[in-house]
């Protein structure tokens, strides 16, 4: 369920934590306006947000060793078993692959799902890969796809108020010089807070997009490149089945979907 802590990635994820926490120390060790309401006994904010940072950690943490969705070696006829029929797949032209000719050549599976994708990362095939990502060193797919959305949101949240945080901290000073001395490193602090917000905006913003419209980055980056979307039009999408659909399957769905019954309109059944 959960890969090795000190496998693959332990060092990206123990730089992680540390920049994490070492930026919490530098906004309550300067004088900030966390620093004022701990001196003053006023522990609501300083005790909320040190327990946003510590919930983003533990997602972190969550979506980068938990299992993506790893296709294993029993699951390997599973779609077939599950009623995808030789006319069902007739329906596909014959200008494409036939549902029976996804195979994975690296991990020797026979019979690939539907949107799953091999990692060459991880050495693993994906059910409903996304795509794999360098930050948390593990791929998102379908296990772990919704747990990395709530972490980009939680992370942003974050960020965001370690922005207005470090904001506050900021004195006034006779000169250049000396105010670079006394605030020089809450400056990067909060520069660096910024750029982060605005990159993890821009990723949450992008997946609830795509979350919304039932695709995936892979799919969205390389529909060209993908049998079962070849002959589908640029805005087709077979797996769309509504906003409201999309994300409550999305968010309130657990399960493997068998993807090859919703794109012959049979349902999403779960296994």
């Amino acid at each position: 369920m959960f890969k090795n802590v000190f496998g693959s990635g332990f060092l990206v994820r123990t730089a992680h934590v540390i920049l994490t926490w070492v930026i919490t120390l530098i906004l309550f060790l300067h004088d900030t306006e966390l620093r004022q309401q701990e001196e003053t006994g006023q522990l609501v904010q300083p005790v909320l947000f040190v327990l946003l940072v510590l919930g983003s950690v533990l997602l972190y943490f969550a979506v980068s060793l938990m299992d993506p969705g790893f296709i294993l070696s029993e699951d390997r006829d599973l779609q077939f078993t599950l009623g995808v029929t030789e006319e069902q797949q007739d329906m596909i032209p014959p200008t494409t692959k036939s549902l029976r000719q996804r195979r994975c050549g690296h991990c020797l599976l026979q019979q690939q799902p539907m949107r799953s994708k091999h990692c060459q990362t991880c050495q693993h095939c994906v059910r409903r890969y996304d795509h794999h990502c360098p930050w948390i060193e593990n791929c998102v797919g379908e296990r772990n796809h919704r747990w990395f959305v709530l972490y980009l949101a939680v992370q942003l949240l974050v960020l965001l108020w370690g922005v207005h945080i470090a904001w506050t901290g900021f004195s006034a000073a006779p000169s250049w010089q000396q105010w670079l001395r006394s605030d020089g490193v809450l400056l990067v602090v909060a520069v660096l807070l910024a750029l982060l917000s605005l990159v993890v905006l821009l990723l949450l913003g992008s997946h609830l997009y795509l979350v919304s419209l039932n695709t995936t980055t892979w799919e969205f980056m390389s529909r060209h490149r993908i049998s079962y979307l070849k002959h589908c039009g640029a805005d087709e999408n077979p797996f769309d089945r509504g906003t409201f659909h999309n994300l409550w399957g999305f968010y309130c769905v657990w399960g493997t979907v068998v993807w090859e019954q919703v794109y012959f309109r049979e349902g999403s059944d779960q296994v």
